[in-house]
């Protein structure tokens, strides 16, 4: 296993995160964080956090579990995710670990579709490591990787590093 993201390195880089997200959206009162199961969200919670700590806004943070629109399991429809605020009108930012082939970042998407109408959809993903099936993109990365499709990327938020394997 290779380290490719060290502590030190991790926390500047969810600092960039932010500081560009703020840069972005001149509204931060109408954003919604919005993580994905499971190792999305508490990249959301930290990037809320930093926003706070930054600007002094509180902004919203919902989370989603996409599995019921994944197009590589079985739907159930009875597992389908509501958020606590309205997301019409508002400018969402999904949040994830790593953006690989987007299949998750689409079924994100297509779950928060079916709760409403955002003005916007952003994407923020900390480890963008190619490699993409549908034509999505991030609209703020951590880190670009280069990867074969044969190694696997571990981002370990716990520990705050990011590996190869």
């Amino acid at each position: 296993m290779k380290t490719i993201i060290e502590r030190e390195q991790f926390n500047r880089t969810l600092k960039r995160m932010t500081h560009e997200i703020i840069e972005k959206n001149d509204m931060l009162d109408n954003i919604i964080l919005v993580g994905i199961e499971k190792k999305g969200v508490p990249i959301a919670k930290e990037i809320k956090e930093l926003i706070k700590q930054f600007e002094g806004v509180e902004v919203l943070l919902e989370s989603i579990d996409i599995v019921s629109h994944r197009d590589d399991h079985k739907k159930n429809e009875a597992l389908k995710t509501q958020f606590i605020n309205d997301i019409n009108d508002k400018i969402i930012i999904l949040v994830d670990d790593v953006l690989y082939t987007g299949r998750s970042v689409r079924a994100a998407m297509d779950a928060i579709m079916d709760m409403g109408r955002p003005a916007k959809i952003e994407l923020a993903v900390f480890v963008d490591r190619g490699h993409r099936e549908l034509p999505i993109r991030a609209d703020v990365v951590g880190k670009s990787v280069p990867t074969s499709k044969l190694e696997k990327v571990i981002c370990d938020f716990e520990n705050r590093i990011v590996s190869i394997e």
